[in-house]
């Protein structure tokens, strides 16, 4: 099994959230929110096309909105394969983080 990047994740967690609004810009603003962390538009992108690349996402461009001048949203959805890896690593983060209660404790101080 092949796991999935840690951006990667948060990238196919933002969509999963957003559902059919998950598309560049708000996927983008959803990982600040998330993360406290900036992220480029590029980097995000690269991401987003690299996991459509793998078969974890997929995607459609929306009917064009008056507020965007006309353009069409490329609006991404997990595909079974992109929910299947995302429960996968979830599994994984489960069983590293286990029993690690000195770790947790310090983290609650």
């Amino acid at each position: 099994m092949k796991f999935i990047s840690r951006s990667e994740e948060y990238i196919m967690l933002c969509i999963w959230r957003l559902k059919k609004k998950a598309y560049g810009v708000l996927i983008r603003n959803h990982l600040k929110e998330l993360t406290d962390q900036t992220w480029a538009f590029g980097a995000v992108f690269v991401m987003l096309n690299r996991l459509e690349k793998k078969g974890l996402l997929d995607s459609h461009l929306a009917d064009p909105t008056p507020q965007r001048g006309g353009r069409s949203k490329r609006i991404y959805r997990l595909t079974p394969k992109g929910l299947k890896a995302l429960i996968d690593i979830k599994k994984v983060h489960d069983s590293v983080w286990a029993d690690i209660t000195e770790l947790k404790l310090v983290m609650e101080k």
